[in-house]
């Protein structure tokens, strides 16, 4: 075998057919294909792959063309390998309208996923590094991969999704990148009716402004037609039965830093109006007893009265006051078993 080689009368095929067993050269054969199918296939891919993002500019697209560009060289590779087993062009033909029967009967959602995925690509409702939100699911993350079949997720915590396009195409989707990343965020809270409001709604800016996460100010920021104060802008939203509500609304540079923005936003207000004039509006509740009948006789206040008790101390009051009316009903018991 070696020496028909050096002498290069016959071809490393022809040799490995006559030593080696008929069948089996074949298989040796078909595989040495197939590898060299697979290795051409990713050298054309690393060829092509910048020519092709730069002219898709497009992650997601160029991901995809890339891997039907690695397919097609893996079904040519297949097509030689198949030629060499002795497999003709009618048997080929037949396998691949048998497999193509298959695909429509038995993996209908999966052609379903492919079709959805193609109007995924070319909609183009978010992108790869896109950070989005699944409404429905509470979702949220960055995208780390769009295919022809399925999107994958990167959550906030630190956890992969992977979502069939047939189902997230249909969903609600929020897309915190596709323009301008810089998100508004909205605090609601209620101050008291004795409370100075242009006070509390000064000194609830300022809070916010402390924040680092918050952008403090700089030109407005235009969404469509409509423009935005950068700065934090607190109004009255309504007045309610406790107190006046107030709306805060501030905008953050980074999405994924929303839930820290709003805690670290509502953590400061509290703390400037705790060395102000202004208190928090909540429901009161007073507890007060007939001493004749020892019944007694819930109102709840509005939160406006000065004299109302602090968050806390209605439950003590309640406490109390359900002892004394104890105490009351069984003095009664007491004088009605002397007489």
């Amino acid at each position: 075998m070696l020496e028909d080689l050096l002498e290069g009368t016959r071809s490393p095929v022809e040799v490995l057919q006559d030593n080696v067993p008929f069948g089996v050269s074949e298989v040796i054969v078909a595989v040495v294909v197939l590898v060299i199918g697979w290795y051409l296939s990713n050298v054309v891919v690393r060829l092509t792959g910048r020519t092709v993002a730069r002219r898709i500019e497009r992650p997601s697209v160029t991901r995809t063309v890339l891997r039907g560009v690695r397919i097609s060289v893996l079904v040519v590779a297949f097509a030689v390998a198949a030629g060499v087993l002795g497999v003709g062009d009618t048997e080929i033909l037949l396998s691949v309208t048998v497999i193509s029967a298959v695909i429509a009967v038995v993996l209908a959602p999966l052609v379903s996923s492919f079709v959805t995925g193609i109007f995924v690509l070319a909609d183009r409702p978010y992108e790869i590094g896109d950070m989005i939100e699944i409404i429905d699911e509470g979702h949220t993350g960055f995208v780390e991969d769009i295919t022809i079949r399925y999107t994958k997720i990167f959550t906030l915590e630190n956890t992969f999704i992977v979502i069939p396009n047939s189902e997230i195409y249909n969903r609600d989707v929020i897309n915190y990148s596709a323009e301008d990343e810089r998100t508004r965020i909205s605090v609601e809270f209620e101050v008291t009716y004795e409370s100075d409001l242009e006070a509390a709604r000064r000194h609830a800016e300022r809070a916010a402004r402390s924040v680092d996460m918050v952008i403090g100010g700089g030109p407005d920021i235009r969404i469509g037609s409509a423009r935005y104060a950068a700065a934090p802008v607190c109004t009255i939203d309504s007045y309610a039965d406790n107190g006046v509500v107030l709306t805060l609304a501030f905008w953050v540079q980074h999405p994924y830093k929303q839930r820290i923005a709003r805690s670290e936003v509502q953590s400061a207000v509290r703390s400037r109006f705790a060395d102000l004039d202004i208190e928090f509006a909540y429901p009161h509740r007073h507890h007060v007893f007939d001493n004749t009948t020892g019944v007694a006789r819930v109102t709840v206040g509005d939160g406006d009265d000065g004299d109302s008790p602090a968050p806390g101390h209605e439950h003590r009051n309640a406490h109390d006051a359900d002892r004394e009316g104890e105490a009351i009903r069984a003095d009664s018991d007491v004088e009605s078993g002397d007489s």
